[in-house]
């Protein structure tokens, strides 16, 4: 197992932010109201590069990387991309299961696991455990989480409050996104879960950007292999700044170049490594160059609707998915029904991102 541990120092009044109402009130009768999401001013220094681990990488030398499967139903959701697994236990998995977990995540890109009641209704130091096997836990800037549990990510919405992606001024709540990968080491196996969803809606949409390089030309691939774009965090701090998803602002807000198409360290597969949510501009090339590739990079990605996965969050479903390999968007269409989505996510980083092409200066 892993033995990085989650960043927790405290660094005091680094950023002056007034005070923050709960957004969300609890509810005594709630099962989940002790996970419900909290906002407080506490301050975090920078993150600070780590060596990160790769359990894929180890599961690679095991006689058969698969066995944690040997007595699961799995189907596919799409030929290339995700699958659905009954049968297994995710509490039960140990160390070595869980390297496989992590291998066959990276290979299927998305796996969706039924029938997870135990690992729902397990404590908040299991999903600690459970997630950093996998990397350092991270702590997200702005987002909720619950009462002393920094390290999980809430996404929230019922009748009254809306903390995540709700856009009230656009058409579509649809928004494509990689996990912060602002950050230097962005995230590789990330696990998420319902605690409450709607009765119908509320699904969320993978796409596979592995597929998605695929599909374009090899000139173009070539192309796109030379080059790095900037990823940014700072919108998403001005946005709590202005009293959005909580009014929180944990930590600076940080940018960092990766580069356009990444390796994965366990699989040695090339991906698409940009998103609308957070990669802003090309390196080297001139502002209106780097729009046009950008914005037809984006809508690729929007449009590939034959290298998308779509995923129905029956209860006790947990999902994981490789954040280094795809691209996911909540969809909102849930919201008149005024039903509760509330969502926990364990979120390890991995690696600082690989340039497909050797040699390639970040």
């Amino acid at each position: 197992m892993s033995k990085i541990e989650t960043i927790t120092d405290v660094q005091p009044g680094v950023l002056k932010l007034r005070a923050s109402e709960n957004p969300v009130q609890t509810e005594a009768t709630y099962q989940y109201q002790h996970l419900l999401p909290t906002f407080n001013n506490t301050q975090y220094p920078p993150l600070q590069p780590f060596e990160h681990q790769e359990p894929g990488l180890r599961a690679l030398s095991h006689e058969n990387p698969r066995s944690f499967l040997a007595n699961a139903t799995i189907s596919d959701l799409s030929p290339g991309f995700g699958s659905e697994v009954r049968g297994v236990n995710l509490v039960t998995l140990d160390d070595n299961a869980r390297d496989q977990l992590a291998l066959e995540v990276a290979r299927r890109g998305v796996l969706v696991f039924r029938d997870q009641e135990a690992f729902l209704n397990s404590d908040p130091e299991f999903w600690k455990t459970w997630g950093t096997h996998f990397g350092r836990l991270h702590i997200h800037p702005t987002s909720g989480h619950p009462e002393g549990h920094p390290e999980f990510h809430l996404v929230y919405k019922d009748a009254d409050a809306t903390l995540n992606h709700y856009r009230e001024d656009s058409i579509s709540t649809v928004s494509w996104h990689s996990d912060i990968s602002y950050e230097l080491q962005p995230p590789g196996l990330t696990t998420f879960f319902l605690l409450s969803q709607p009765d119908s809606g509320g699904d969320t949409l993978f796409t596979s950007q592995i597929l998605a390089l695929k599909k374009l030309s090899p000139q173009i691939i070539e192309f796109l292999r030379t080059l790095t774009a900037l990823h940014s965090g700072v919108e998403q701090a001005q946005h709590a700044r202005d009293g959005l998803y909580g009014g929180t602002l944990r930590r600076q807000p940080v940018e960092h170049v990766h580069p356009i198409v990444r390796r994965h360290p366990a699989t040695g597969e090339e991906a698409l490594y940009v998103n609308r949510g957070f990669t802003r501009k090309i390196i080297g090339l001139k502002r209106e160059e780097s729009d046009l590739l950008l914005n037809f990079l984006f809508e690729h990605i929007d449009r590939s609707a034959d290298i998308q996965a779509r995923v129905r969050w029956l209860p006790n479903t947990v999902v994981l998915w490789d954040n280094r390999i795809t691209a996911h968007t909540a969809i909102l269409d849930f919201i008149d029904t005024k039903e509760r989505r509330h969502g926990l996510r364990i979120t390890p980083q991995a690696e600082r991102p690989i340039p497909a092409k050797d040699g390639l200066s970040l």
